[in-house]
C-alpha cells in the first residue's frame, strides 16, 4: 500500500478568500467568501482547517493563524475573464479562457428562444437574468399549468431550464438541454443547466438531479494528460459535466456536500493509482447563491468535521489539494451571482513533516502543473508547479 501515487483535488464550490483586484469591474468589489462568513456568525470552527494553515491565508474569524501548519497555504489569482464555474475549473486544470463565452442579462434574443421551441415543443417562460429559487415560485403555477419551460441566466454565461419533475420527465428536461447545447455551443453559452425541481407553489425546491451540459474544453487540460499517461481520472459531483466528460474516466454521481465525502471516502479504498477529482456543490448552490452565511458556515464546519476521515485514508506518499473556483459571498447584498476573488489553495501530503507558505499565486493553472509533476508527466501548459516549494521530488512544470 502507498507505492502508487494518488492527488485528492478537492474544490469546494465557491469557498473564496478575499476580492481580487479587478473585482470592481465585475461589480463585485469588497466581496470576500470566507471572511464574510465568519463574521456573520461570530467566527467559524474549524480546528482541522486551520492546522493545516487556512488562518495563515487571511484574517478569518474563529480561525488562528497556526504557528507550525501541517499543510502548505497560499491564496490563487484568477487570470482568466471570469467568475463562473466551468472558468475557474478549466483554468485549473491548465486551460485559459482566451475567448470570454458570451453573457445575457437582458434575456436570450428571438434567435436563441425560437430555435429552441420550435425543437423541443414547447414554449418559454421567464427569460431573464434571475436567482433559481425566486423565479421559481414566480413562474411554477403557471409552468404546471402550461407545461411551458421556465428559463432564465445570470451573470454567468448560463442557460438554465427549470422543469417540475411531475410535469416533465427528467429525460424530456435533459433532452431539452442536449438540443440547447448543440444550439447553442455557436453563440459560446458557457452551459446549459437542467433545473429540476418539485413541491407545491410557495414550498418548491430544487433537487440534485440537476445536470450541467458544458461546452466541451477548447484545449488539453491535465485530465487529457493523465488519461494519454494511463492515469486513472476519477470525477465526483460534477466535474464530469463541467468538462464535458472529456479527460474522466469514471464519474460518480453526488447528492450534496455529505454525499459526496462519503463517496470520496469510498474511493480511496478502491483507487490504487490516479486523481480523483471533486466538487463539493452545497457551499455555492444551496447556500451561497441563497444568500444565507449562517448555512453556509455550518456545512464549512461540516466540511471541517469530515476532513480527518479522508485525511487517514491517505498514505505517505499521496498529495491533498484543497481549493475553490470562485467566490460567492452569502453576504453580498449588490446581486446574488459569483464574486470574483482569490480563492485557497492549502496543498498537504502525510508524508510530509511540516507545512509553510505557497504565497499568492498568479494562476489557478499552478495546481495543474503541480499535478503533472506529482505525476512524472509531461505538461507543455500553464502554470508553476509547487512541489520544489513542498519539498516533494516531481518534474517541475
Amino acid at each position: 500500500m502507498g507505492k502508487e501515487p494518488r492527488v485528492l483535488w478537492i474544490v469546494m464550490d465557491s469557498v473564496g478568500i478575499g476580492a481580487m483586484p479587478d473585482a470592481d469591474s465585475f461589480g463585485d468589489t469588497g466581496a470576500a467568501t470566507l471572511q464574510h462568513t465568519a463574521s456573520s456568525v461570530n467566527g467559524l470552527n474549524m480546528p482541522n482547517m486551520a492546522k493545516l494553515g487556512l488562518g495563515n491565508i487571511a484574517s478569518i474569524q474563529g480561525i488562528d493563524p497556526c504557528e507550525s501548519p501541517t499543510g502548505f497555504f497560499g491564496k490563487m489569482a484568477e487570470r482568466s475573464a471570469g467568475k463562473d464555474t466551468t472558468t475557474g475549473h478549466w483554468e485549473m486544470a491548465g486551460l485559459f479562457l482566451t475567448k470570454p463565452f458570451s453573457f445575457y442579462p437582458d434575456g436570450f434574443p428571438p434567435e436563441i428562444i425560437e430555435p429552441f421551441v420550435e425543437a423541443t415543443g414547447r414554449g418559454v417562460l421567464g427569460n431573464k437574468a434571475a436567482s433559481g429559487t425566486v423565479i421559481i415560485e414566480e413562474l411554477g403555477q403557471e409552468h404546471m399549468d402550461t407545461g411551458k419551460w421556465i428559463v432564465y441566466t445570470s451573470a454567468d454565461s448560463v442557460f438554465q431550464i427549470a422543469a417540475h419533475e411531475e410535469v416533465i420527465t427528467l429525460d424530456e428536461l435533459y433532452k431539452a438541454c442536449r438540443i440547447a447545447r448543440k444550439q447553442l455551443d455557436a453563440h459560446r453559452v458557457g452551459r446549459i443547466i437542467a433545473r429540476p425541481f418539485v413541491g407545491k407553489p410557495g414550498s418548491f425546491s430544487r433537487t440534485y438531479n440537476r445536470h450541467d451540459f458544458s461546452m466541451p474544453p477548447e484545449g488539453p487540460t491535465i485530465l487529457t494528460v493523465l488519461q494519454q499517461n494511463e492515469v486513472e481520472v476519477v470525477g465526483v459531483g460534477k466535474i464530469k459535466d463541467i468538462f464535458a466528460g472529456v479527460g474522466v474516466d469514471r464519474s460518480i454521481a453526488t447528492h450534496g456536500n455529505q454525499d459526496g465525502l462519503e463517496q470520496t471516502e469510498k474511493l480511496l479504498d478502491e483507487v490504487e493509482r490516479g486523481l480523483i477529482y471533486v466538487n463539493l456543490v452545497d457551499f455555492d448552490m444551496t447556500y451561497g447563491h441563497r444568500r444565507n452565511p449562517q448555512g453556509y458556515a455550518k456545512a464549512l464546519e461540516q466540511f471541517d468535521a469530515f476532513l480527518p476521515s479522508l485525511q487517514g485514508k491517505l498514505h505517505d506518499n499521496d498529495l491533498m489539494i484543497l481549493t475553490a473556483d470562485h467566490g460567492c459571498d452569502p453576504t453580498f447584498s449588490a446581486h446574488t451571482d459569483h464574486t470574483r476573488e482569490y480563492v485557497p489553495i492549502i496543498a498537504w501530503s502525510p508524508g510530509l513533516k511540516k507545512g509553510g507558505e505557497l504565497g499568492v499565486r498568479k494562476t489557478f493553472a499552478d495546481q495543474a502543473a503541480t499535478i503533472a509533476s506529482y505525476f512524472h508527466v509531461t505538461w507543455e501548459g500553464e502554470g508553476t508547479s509547487f512541489l520544489s516549494e513542498m519539498g516533494l521530488l516531481g518534474i517541475e512544470g
